[in-house]
């Protein structure tokens, strides 16, 4: 009968070293064995977006007809099925992704006689290592009003900053700018700066000089990736600009 290898994965949590693993070994001299003797990469480091593959090699006696591989985090009860590749040789892959919960992992590799009964069972703990990438966030309801206003008059700009938590929610407390392109010229300059409120709210105002294109900008920070307004027009008619500070 030709061998198999059967892969299932059930959990979600993360890894970092090779605890334990050895063969369930018997006195007598024929017994069934099964040993997790690797996983790679061990911890699992996952990066931001990204899925990290782990591969498991497992070593079976020649009575063993069927390995089957389990991996499930330790202190979290299993959500959901993970998929597990079964490679040649008793290999398996599992792929980890920013959704698996971060810590200890247990492996567990199962072998079946050609009866289909478990005969020998072996484990081995690993570690997932999530490094999450910084949160998207995004200006919203961004405006310069009014869109016409005489030269010296204020200019009044409103707009949202919020933050992807599982979906978009306010980001209060966060430093917004709005940045000033006159007609004729290719940059931007700073006219005024605010902080968001409630709800991811900012205000703020500058004088007219000049028509042109105005935005707002938010920098990010280590947790938070910068975001950008669209543009908004506002014609200038009429002298001199100031803004405030």
């Amino acid at each position: 009968m030709k061998k198999f290898a059967v892969g299932i994965v059930s959990a979600l949590v993360g890894g970092t070293m090779l605890v334990s693993g050895g063969a369930a070994a018997s006195a007598q001299t024929k017994a069934p064995t099964v040993e997790i003797q690797n996983i790679s990469p061990n911890p699992v480091i996952v990066r931001g977006n990204n899925e990290t593959e782990a591969f498991f090699k497992v070593a079976a006696s020649s009575d063993v007809e069927k390995v089957t591989l389990t991996v499930e985090p330790q202190g979290f009860h299993t959500l959901r099925a993970k998929d597990v590749k079964a490679l040649e040789s008793w290999r398996f892959a599992v792929p980890f992704n920013k959704y698996d919960p971060e810590g200890k992992w247990k492996a567990t590799a199962t072998g079946e006689d050609k009866d289909g009964k478990i005969v020998v069972s072996d484990s081995a703990y690993f570690y997932v290592d999530v490094r999450k990438g910084k949160a998207d966030t995004r200006i919203t309801r961004f405006s310069a009003d009014p869109y016409k206003v005489r030269k010296g008059k204020s200019i009044y700009f409103s707009g949202r900053l919020q933050v992807d938590d599982h979906g978009w929610e306010g980001l209060r407390g966060q430093p917004v700018k709005v940045l000033y392109r006159a007609n004729g010229s290719s940059g931007w300059k700073w006219v005024a700066s605010t902080k968001s409120t409630w709800g991811g709210k900012f205000t703020a105002k500058s004088r007219a000089y000049k028509s042109g294109t105005f935005k707002a900008v938010y920098s990010g920070d280590r947790k938070l990736q910068s975001a950008e307004s669209r543009t908004d027009y506002v014609r200038v008619y009429g002298s001199r600009w100031h803004h405030h500070r």
